[in-house]
């Protein structure tokens, strides 16, 4: 049976993606919701960047944008955005891709500009990349609330569907389930986990930079 599965975010952490997406073992009438935040703070977002545009040749992927590839853009195309994202983790970024902006191929660009999207659903649920209000529908949902606001307190959706969100980290390394939402930033690039959640079934796999896997319900 086809599931959607949903990834949060990676953030540079090429070894825990890796590991996590042979742990799944996704197939092709599988559909996988990447979450945003790609890049920043880990390790090798380059390499990040290259194993989800891999993954989409392979795979049904649907990639969600998240704030830091807005600020990794705005950073390349204004100066004033520069400062801050290297104090929000653009500086690993940029240590990935050889020191510059000059060693991201037009590829990697063209992905994080033109590839990913603010929002998907399936039948169940919706998934965006920080939070969405309960009361507005999500093609008119502003850009500060899906990629900035953080997860607090968030009440049902207008639609009935349960959202799958991330950005926000939870810290303990464990999704936040309150029936109607779900997050699952669970703090890949600190001593968290990555994590991988099927929607349909509830159940979450795990993987660390340590390459450590497990796997739950929630």
């Amino acid at each position: 049976m086809a599931r959607h599965l949903a990834i949060g975010d990676i953030h540079g952490c090429i070894t825990a993606l890796s590991t996590l997406v042979e742990f799944v073992a996704p197939d092709s009438d599988d559909t996988i919701v990447t979450l945003g935040d790609y890049v920043d703070r880990g390790p090798d977002s380059a390499a990040v960047v290259q194993f989800v545009l891999d993954l989409h040749k392979s795979r049904n992927v649907i990639s969600l944008r998240g704030n830091h590839e807005i600020m990794m853009l705005d950073s390349r195309d204004k100066k004033s955005w520069f400062q801050p994202w290297i104090g929000y983790g653009g500086e690993a970024t940029l240590q990935s891709y050889g020191g510059s902006f000059e060693g991201v191929p037009d590829e990697h660009f063209d992905f994080l500009q033109n590839g990913l999207v603010s929002h998907y659903e399936c039948a169940s649920h919706f998934f965006v990349h920080a939070f969405a209000e309960a009361e507005i529908e999500l093609d008119k949902q502003t850009d500060a609330t899906l990629y900035w606001r953080k997860y607090k307190n968030p009440r049902p959706h207008c639609s009935g569907k349960i959202m799958v969100c991330g950005h926000t980290a939870q810290r303990n390394g464990l999704p936040l389930n309150d029936g109607h939402s779900v997050c699952i930033d669970t703090w890949a690039h600190g001593d968290g986990w990555l994590t991988c959640f099927d929607v349909d079934s509830g159940t979450i796999w795990q993987a660390n930079e340590q390459g450590e896997t497990r796997s739950s319900k929630i």
